[in-house]
């Protein structure tokens, strides 16, 4: 059915007709309404403000990458020509104490993988980060959230260079349900941390 609805540029909802080509920014919120009826419409107040926005940029980003979802919740970021893995390191180590967050773990996938077969490998590497006090708060609006903890950063050698990747944290603080203080002010720290790191570590930037 939404198949259907899809491939159809016209259709009529209670003798209205709309045009989906004219309202592509808003196709996501609009295709669950149109298919879930009140209790979208419902949900929908009770969303951050912009949620729809968010949901169309994710939107865009999974169809430009013809249904890869990891594309859709993702950012990243190419590493500067000349930066290091041993700079971004350090510009992690740097902007977690700039903005109290604790370094949680490491895991040196491709050393590991090294280790296993004898053989080089691109390098592969997880970083993990958490604000434990923020981390609780944000468990207990909503159990669910603790499958994204903690935060991670990973660096990937792929044959064009360093590339930085890390979840798209405005999923948790612009699209979702409408985040009560101090949580909201606190998620918002640790997603301009995580982007922080980022970007700077991408540039190499002390």
């Amino acid at each position: 059915m939404a198949a259907t609805l899809y491939s159809q540029q016209n259709f009529n909802i209670k003798d209205q007709s709309v045009n989906l080509l004219k309202i592509s920014k808003m196709m996501p919120l609009l295709a669950l309404v149109l298919l879930t009826g009140c209790g979208t419409i419902s949900t929908m107040g009770k969303l951050e403000d912009g949620a729809g926005a968010e949901a169309s940029k994710m939107w865009d980003r999974w169809v430009e990458a013809n249904g890869d979802i990891a594309v859709a919740t993702t950012w990243e970021r190419k590493v500067k020509a000349g930066v290091t893995v041993n700079d971004i390191e350090q510009v992690f180590a740097q902007v977690a104490t700039e903005r109290n967050m604790k370094a949680v773990g490491e895991l040196p996938l491709s050393k590991e993988l090294e280790s296993r077969t004898g053989k080089k490998q691109k390098f592969l590497k997880v970083y993990s980060y958490c604000s434990p006090d923020t981390a609780r708060m944000m468990v207990d609006f909503s159990p669910h959230m603790g499958a994204y903890l903690p935060c991670r950063l990973t660096v990937v050698e792929r044959d064009d260079g360093l590339w930085i990747y890390t979840l798209n944290m405005d999923m948790m603080v612009k699209m979702g349900r409408k985040l009560p203080s101090p949580l909201k002010e606190e998620a918002w720290k640790v997603r301009e941390t995580i982007y922080m790191m980022m970007d700077r570590g991408a540039k190499g930037e002390f």
